[in-house]
């Protein structure tokens, strides 16, 4: 893992921050692209219109829900629901949390420092875009911490 990659963080969202670390402005471009690209609404047996306002993204301008499902041996599958068909980044984030987090130890998924927008994105990310993309992160994390606090012994 190179100096970039926070230690401790899901080893998939590492490999992936690595990957985006070595591309330039163009390539990271398209990597996001070809990310959006592979965007699916989360399915009806999940969530159905109107979603609950518990799982929308705050500051987020493409009104982004998140939907945990519990997995076997006590893991989460995060479903997304971008609802801005503009919304490039919000898929592509979607579903590189979804790939990278979801299934993985929740400690690690709640462990994810926010600056990991920025290591995918880069810098140059507009202020309200980044907020939006660190609130899909900041929710995926409550779901996992609150997992956590119903699972620890009373």
């Amino acid at each position: 893992m190179s100096a970039e990659s926070p230690p401790g963080i899901p080893p998939a969202l590492a490999a992936l921050i690595e990957d985006f670390a070595r591309a330039d402005r163009m390539a990271r471009v398209e990597l996001l692209v070809d990310y959006a690209d592979r965007y699916e609404e989360a399915p009806l047996s999940i969530a159905t219109r109107p979603y609950p306002v518990r799982n929308r993204v705050t500051h987020c301008e493409s009104q982004v829900y998140v939907f945990p499902e519990d997995l076997p041996g006590g893991t989460v599958k995060y479903h997304f629901a971008v609802d801005n068909p503009q919304g490039l980044s919000a898929r592509a984030w979607a579903v590189i949390l979804d790939e990278t987090l979801s299934g993985q130890p929740l400690e690690q998924v709640a462990g994810v420092p926010g600056d990991a927008v920025f290591q995918v994105f880069g810098r140059e990310v507009s202020m309200g875009r980044g907020e939006g993309l660190i609130g899909m992160l900041a929710l995926v994390q409550r779901l996992a911490r609150e997992r956590l606090h119903e699972r620890k012994p009373r």
